[in-house]
């Protein structure tokens, strides 16, 4: 079984700073590909960020400049620091991992989302 757990959501005025935390728990072998989503209220749920197992990453252009994605596999956990917050940014933030558990496969594992709201 494996759990996926975020922390670090809250309330920020714009222009303010968040940092996500999301730490991968359970029988696993390997993690592979690490992401940020986020949805907002009536909206779909959308891609963020993402960082491979190279250590490169891709970005929303709503992201860009704005927030940083890592990742630490000793800890098994996924970061996003988020900088200039703006209102749009207000969302529901959830973390995706593609964990190997075994010698079969290797599938996606969601977090539980994790709060973002940006206002004065």
């Amino acid at each position: 079984q494996v759990q996926l757990v975020e922390s670090g959501g809250g309330l920020v005025q714009p222009g303010g700073s968040l940092r996500l935390s999301c730490a991968a728990s359970g029988s696993i072998r390997s993690i592979y590909t690490m992401g940020w989503y986020r949805q907002a209220p009536g909206q779909p749920r959308e891609l963020v960020a993402t960082i491979f197992t190279s250590g490169s990453t891709t970005y929303a252009d709503s992201a860009k400049g704005r927030f940083t994605i890592s990742r630490d596999n000793a800890k098994k956990t996924v970061y996003l620091q988020m900088n200039s917050l703006k209102s749009e940014d207000t969302a529901v933030y959830y973390c995706k991992m593609t964990i190997r558990t075994s010698a079969v496969g290797a599938y996606d594992y969601w977090g539980q989302g994790t709060q973002v709201t940006v206002s004065s």
